[in-house]
């Protein structure tokens, strides 16, 4: 299926809803996440929530400037009262948005929109960095 301005705009804003209930996973998780194990981790996770909410920021403002309305919808948001579970959601998320990230950097690249990518590009980066701090905790 051909790649199209309107099509890569429904894409990016899925991609914010994702980064909206990412933040707010994330926010709930430092708040319930318990256990010596997981206590270097717990102040990670807000930094996580902090940098998922400015990838919102990145990719609405890219929409906007694409002719578009950013999305305010937010996606599912996965809960659970165990800390080894909650990380397991957020390394599940991290690596969705992984996935996500790195098939729109192909879609735009297809489009020949090279600020857009290297935008994407640099989410990418951090989204990597995500699932390897939770890796360091998830994989003992």
């Amino acid at each position: 299926m051909k790649m199209t301005k309107q099509k890569l705009i429904a894409n990016l804003n899925k991609d914010i809803e994702w980064e909206y209930s990412a933040a707010i996973q994330y926010v709930q998780h430092a708040s319930m996440i318990t256990g010596a194990k997981y206590g270097s981790i717990q102040k990670e996770l807000l930094v996580h929530a902090q940098e998922e909410l400015q990838h919102a920021v990145m990719v609405s403002d890219q929409v906007s400037y694409l002719g578009g309305t950013p999305s305010v919808k937010v996606e599912k948001i996965k809960t659970s009262k165990n800390s080894f579970q909650m990380l397991k959601h957020d390394l599940e998320g991290e690596r969705l948005a992984i996935k996500m990230y790195k098939q729109r950097i192909g879609q735009a690249e297809a489009l020949k929109m090279y600020g857009l990518r290297r935008i994407l590009e640099d989410i990418l980066i951090q989204e990597e960095e995500h699932e390897r701090d939770i890796l360091t905790v998830t994989e003992d």
